[in-house]
């Protein structure tokens, strides 16, 4: 197991006091980063004592330890899983090879934007979400979101650990860009568009926290397939924290879905406006928020054909999703892969090289996923005697990259005129009423023990304690 050196300014399992160029620079990026924080990240909220979870080894098997901290305090570092022995490159055209401790020069230029893109990612989610705790539906809830935040801001620390130690100026540069990008402002945004929307309420958090997070986690996947090493064995660490971010989206959804029910068997009804009558947020809703969180969630892995996808392949960069698990050669030079286009007012399967389609594999696979955690929803649904089922929508429906961007789609797939897209749209995105109606539930409920009525509460408390148990000390 490896511990964590907390004695340090800045705690590290990297031997950080042996580089003391990196240390320094590290150590003046670091009030950078707690003035971000101090601006960007949860409103009002410096003061709480939050039950967190902090790393204190890379085990997977009992690597968090659990108390009450201030989150400017938390301790904020630079975490790799331990070094796998005798390593290889198990993919693309170095495979077989020794995988790499230093970034090669034809490389530099590849693997530098994929780590800036993954960590432009991590603050603008704590800038997305920022007013969320001030509509907290309860004090588990609140406790939840501020570790998904904390968590964030790590994994922020970790992708500028690699720009500082593996890329020179260039990456001390682009570690500083990446404290002045925010979240959906017009003249320096976030790099990923979906990363510049709003996360205006708890509905949008939990279904941003169940898809979003979750191009996070496949994202994640194939980046700890890399050559590179300390990228791989960094985002692997990564992995271990985005799980409970998925929990907190799926879980948070469940109960919604749970009180919705409940509500409607206590009425009798199935009418959304007897149902909003009553303080709870309906089915059909739901429905609409999921397709809008889906559909944006799956344009982030980019065009269905892509030479960059390739030559990250190729090239041994980035991976595939559990890449030895499957059963070709690894290089993929002669394979294909069937992607969809629109042909005269129809869907048609294309097949196209494997190399240029793997974004549309990662996405078909990281949609299989998906639609896991949307069945058990269903089970939610169908073991309270109600017939409705959630549905993932077709995955052109709503694109705005690759090559179904700009065509309209209904749900189930099929092509539709901008004039059925205009007459229908309100029955399968969020209306403007629906956000209104949702903005209205948002109240804060920080009593111990005591949820929002819109929404269930948990079967148990996180690190087993119990409901009503005192996550945060407010001061």
């Amino acid at each position: 197991m490896s511990t964590m050196n907390y004695s340090d300014k800045i705690p590290n399992n990297v031997n950080l006091s042996e580089d003391r160029t990196l240390q320094r620079a590290l150590e003046q990026w670091q009030p950078n980063y707690i003035n971000w924080w101090n601006d960007m990240g949860p409103d009002h909220s410096h003061n709480f004592d939050v039950y967190l979870r902090t790393a204190v080894s890379v085990d997977p098997s009992g690597w968090a330890q659990f108390d009450h901290v201030k989150m400017p305090d938390y301790r904020w570092g630079i975490f790799l899983n331990q070094a796998e022995q005798d390593r290889k490159i198990n993919f693309g055209d170095h495979k077989g090879e020794d995988v790499w401790q230093d970034v090669p020069g034809e490389y530099r230029a590849n693997l530098r934007r994929i780590i800036v893109t993954q960590g432009d990612t991590e603050p603008a989610s704590v800038e997305q979400q920022r007013h969320l705790g001030l509509t907290a539906p309860s004090q588990y809830d609140l406790r939840n979101l501020f570790q998904v935040n904390v968590e964030e801001g790590r994994h922020l620390w970790a992708m500028v650990y690699l720009l500082h130690k593996y890329f020179g100026r260039d990456g001390r540069e682009e570690g500083e860009a990446l404290l002045e990008r925010r979240s959906g402002q017009e003249d320096n945004p976030r790099i990923l568009q979906a990363f510049n929307e709003e996360t205006p309420d708890w509905l949008s958090f939990f279904m941003f926290t169940y898809f979003t997070d979750r191009d996070g986690k496949f994202q994640l996947c194939a980046l700890a397939e890399s050559s590179f090493d300390p990228l791989a064995r960094t985002t692997k660490f990564m992995l271990t924290e985005e799980a409970h971010h998925m929990f907190v989206g799926e879980s948070g959804v469940s109960r919604i879905i749970l009180r919705t029910c409940q509500m409607m068997n206590e009425l009798k009804t199935d009418d959304p406006v007897k149902l909003r009558a009553a303080g709870v947020i309906d089915l059909p809703t739901l429905q609409r928020y999921l397709n809008f969180h889906f559909s944006v969630t799956i344009d982030l892995f980019g065009a269905d054909e892509s030479s960059n996808a390739a030559t990250f392949y190729s090239t041994g960069l980035k991976g595939r999703y559990e890449e030895n698990k499957r059963q070709d050669d690894h290089s993929l030079k002669n394979d294909s892969y069937k992607v969809l286009n629109a042909s005269n007012g129809h869907l048609v399967e294309k097949e196209v090289p494997m190399l240029n389609a793997l974004n549309e594999v990662l996405r078909d696979d990281y949609i299989k996923d998906s639609v896991g955690g949307i069945e058990r929803w269903n089970k939610v649904i169908e073991k309270a005697g109600i017939a409705f089922r959630l549905k993932v929508p077709h995955k052109a429906f709503n694109r705005n990259i690759g090559a179904l961007s700009g065509i309209k789609f209904s749900p189930q797939g099929q092509i539709i005129s901008d004039n059925e897209w205009l007459a229908k749209k309100n029955d399968w995105l969020p209306t403007i009423e629906d956000r209104l109606y949702v903005a209205s539930l948002m109240g804060r409920v920080v009593e111990p023990g005591k949820f929002a009525n819109w929404i269930a509460p948990p079967m148990i408390g996180i690190n087993r304690q119990v409901v009503d148990f005192e996550y945060i000390r407010f001061n």
